[in-house]
């Protein structure tokens, strides 16, 4: 039985470090990040400022582990494609899947966006490009036309466009994002045909 029980404390504590990486990240979009305190924080969560001590000692470690935590998909990602075939299949499967990291990390996306001083001092902007970096060089052939060369690269930005160009589109955000993942989809396909795959 004990076992059960260790897995359920996890889990909660878990849980804690969450809710307090989605807090920060609510409070930063609110208000700024300079100007957030570790105080309102743990106000906001309702928690001691000696509760929330226990997992993150200053806002920057709140934001440099959020920032880990929702791209270490992308680095999972980046492990992935690197042991599969060069296919349109792979491809294509490396844009679904980011897409669905880059919907998942929104928030700190979003973030990054308004924040770059930030973003720059923390040194996160440039692991983020190393990554995205890895990513391009997994899914673009290297002896395909540069043309073709363009259009994969293409297909990451065009994901990362649905992010913050597209948003205002209007309509639902589902259909903009099934949108944008069509697009992407299309250029890895046309790409992989131009260099002479099948």
């Amino acid at each position: 039985m004990g076992g059960t029980m260790d897995g359920t404390r996890q889990r909660r504590r878990g849980n804690t470090r969450q809710r307090i990486q989605d807090v920060a990240l609510e409070l930063f979009a609110e208000q700024g990040y300079e100007k957030t305190s570790l105080r309102e924080i743990a106000e906001r969560l309702e928690v001691t400022k000696a509760a929330l001590y226990y997992h993150f000692k200053t806002k920057e470690e709140i934001l440099v582990s959020i920032f880990e935590d929702l791209t270490k998909p992308i680095e999972e990602l980046i492990e992935w494609g690197r042991r599969q075939p060069h296919t349109l299949g792979t491809k294509q499967e490396i844009v679904r899947r980011y897409a669905g990291t880059l919907a998942e990390a929104a928030p700190l996306f979003r973030f990054m966006h308004e924040n770059q001083a930030t973003v720059r001092e923390l040194r996160i902007g440039d692991d983020f490009k190393a990554r995205i970096h890895s990513l391009r060089d997994i899914i673009v052939d290297p002896h395909a036309d540069l043309v073709d060369q363009v259009r994969c690269a293409s297909a990451l930005f065009t994901l990362h466009a649905g992010m913050f160009l597209l948003q205002d589109l209007g309509g639902d955000p589902e259909e903009r994002n099934k949108a944008v993942l069509e697009v992407a989809t299309d250029l890895v396909t046309q790409a992989h045909r131009g260099a002479g795959g099948s």
